[in-house]
């Protein structure tokens, strides 16, 4: 645990560390490090959680979508749905993150400006709790691909030679190459 006293001016950890091993088939075992917020005691049990905040683009522009103080309470689905639309990607991020985590919850807070013009004070408006395997499949989050993708990877580094390699998406096209760089790049 930590102890001020001992700490020697450094600090905790924003986050505890889980270490989970993946069997992927064919020998091929992955141990990652995840992420976890929190634990959430429920009856006599304790759940794990993970907690996220989406933070509101300025409801006055003519892009933002909903205004959220004045549709969260009543609309939250379709604030929800804005938001999905406008950051798929970024949801989907930590939903793969719950999931890769064994969290049991993924809170997501619902975050506004305090003042239009002032940009270091929040206010959180609402939060939401979701399982995240539920809701991989509300967003349409294929787990088995996911896992596919990672297998597929595995593959692609197994059959290279040994040394130092950078993945990288064209810019331009749907595409991932692999490169293969000196040893003493990036360095």
């Amino acid at each position: 645990f930590f102890d001020d006293e001992e700490s020697g001016g450094m600090e905790p950890a924003s986050v505890a560390y889980r270490y989970r091993k993946f069997d992927l088939g064919d020998g091929v075992n992955l141990i990652a490090r995840t992420e976890l917020h929190g634990i959430v005691k429920k009856a006599k049990s304790q759940q794990y959680m993970t907690a996220f905040a989406l933070n509101e683009w300025d409801s006055r522009s003519a892009t933002a979508g909903i205004e959220w103080r004045a549709k969260l309470d009543s609309q939250r689905g379709a604030v929800l749905a804005t938001e999905l639309k406008n950051n798929s990607c970024k949801i989907a991020k930590w939903t793969a993150q719950s999931i890769l985590a064994g969290a049991d919850q993924m809170k997501v807070g619902f975050v506004s400006r305090v003042s239009r013009t002032n940009n270091y004070e929040h206010a959180v408006l609402a939060t939401q709790s979701y399982r995240p395997k539920e809701f991989a499949a509300q967003i349409t989050l294929n787990v088995h691909n996911m896992w596919g993708i990672i297998k597929m990877l595995v593959e692609l580094f197994k059959n290279q030679p040994q040394g130092k390699y950078v993945l990288m998406r064209d810019p331009n096209k749907p595409v991932v190459r692999l490169y293969s760089v000196p040893p003493g790049t990036f360095e």
